[in-house]
């Protein structure tokens, strides 16, 4: 195991912060597989994961059963660690601007088209190769002016020449589910099953430029790119990029924590990246693949008491009461319902909503949003 530190871009004077990765295996060997934690820093399930993660790869990698390289990064976000606001962690936005830690990462497709296109051919893999080279030259040409866009910088870098990237997450209260690209559902499929996915919701752009399609939505832009250039061009996807969201905030426990890290080695199995036995079987998934554009959010009319009267992880039927919302001065009650019925696989982790708050999300089948599909 080889740990490097990262110095992010200093906001003031006295103050520093640094990125830490942890790299198992050896590079050009195999496939590089990126996994990290906590870039919401208010969301620690995963942090504890890849703690016990790092613990297993560490015997993996005595053993010589690490096939290629594995990087680590336990702690994606220290200055959302930083950010405690009167005994609160506020790990979701930075304090400084206002920006989601998770949004506006670079859009990368464009910026290297016209570098590449007079050498894209049919040759599937030079055009991995030629594509990986590019991506890596254009985020070492990213514009750093802050602490945060520094610290995008350096978590691009260590990703985005990854064949595969995790980037654990957690919800509210929530079952465990993933998001990944449309086009990369075959390739997710196994590793939803190893983690018993209950909700798989899938998009090829849900807006505002989240971490995991910086990583894997350049691949199949250039292929349209490339098409419509009338160019012979084979651009198979080179990243599998999944956000795994570790069921709710306060599941930080180890039971769960070795769970989801041996589900994640499984796939890793699966993918020949750990050679010390095969693969077990996949389990059988929970759920089928939805649409992001069909998670049907309930939105209350009204301040109230939030009761839930169905626990994450139920399948509703279209009509079935989910929430109650109760105003106990003017007696109103008013029942939250899907309307189309699907995965109940996230709610909110608060008893007390204002007006027009989300309070339940369901995966459907029904594509019922354009535009925007993730939420600020």
């Amino acid at each position: 195991m080889q740990r490097r530190d990262y110095p992010l871009l200093s906001p003031s004077l006295g103050a520093t912060h640094q990125l830490t990765s942890f790299h198992f295996g050896h590079a050009e060997t195999g496939e590089k597989v990126y996994i990290q934690a906590s870039l919401h820093a208010d969301e620690l399930p995963g942090m504890l994961v890849t703690w016990h993660l790092k613990s297993a790869l560490k015997t993996l990698e005595a053993a010589g059963h690490v096939r290629g390289e594995i990087v680590l990064v336990p702690q994606a976000n220290p200055i959302g660690h930083d950010q405690t606001l009167l005994g609160q962690q506020l790990g979701r936005f930075e304090l400084a601007s206002g920006e989601n830690f998770n949004r506006s990462y670079p859009e990368l497709a464009t910026k290297i088209y016209p570098r590449i296109k007079s050498q894209l051919s049919s040759d599937r893999q030079n055009n991995t190769r030629l594509i990986r080279v590019a991506l890596r030259e254009a985020v070492h040409e990213m514009t750093v002016r802050t602490e945060l866009s520094s610290l995008r910088q350096q978590l691009m870098c260590l990703a985005i020449d990854a064949d595969v990237v995790l980037d654990l997450h957690c919800d509210f209260n929530a079952v465990l589910h993933v998001y990944t690209g449309t086009p990369l559902w075959k390739s997710c499929e196994p590793l939803a099953r190893y983690l018993r996915s209950s909700a798989q919701l899938l998009c090829a752009q849900a807006g505002g430029d989240p971490f995991d399609e910086a990583c894997c939505r350049p691949w199949w832009e250039l292929q349209a790119l490339a098409d419509a250039d009338g160019l012979k061009a084979a651009i198979e996807p080179g990243c599998l990029a999944v956000t795994v969201e570790l069921r709710g905030q306060a599941d930080v426990n180890h039971a769960v924590a070795r769970q989801d890290a041996e589900a994640i080695l499984d796939f890793l199995r699966h993918r020949g990246v750990v050679a010390d036995c095969g693969a077990p079987p996949q389990p059988e998934l929970n759920y089928p693949a939805t649409p992001l554009s069909g998670s049907e959010n309930l939105y209350t009319p009204h301040a109230g008491v939030v009761v839930f009267l169905v626990e994450p992880g139920t399948v509703v039927e279209a009509g079935q009461p989910v929430v109650e919302v109760i105003d106990p001065i003017s007696d109103c009650v008013t029942v939250l319902s899907s309307q189309y019925g699907g995965m109940l696989y996230a709610v909110e982790n608060r008893h007390y909503a204002t007006s027009g708050k989300w309070l339940a999300k369901i995966a459907t089948q029904t594509a019922l949003k354009t535009g925007l599909l993730l939420s600020a």
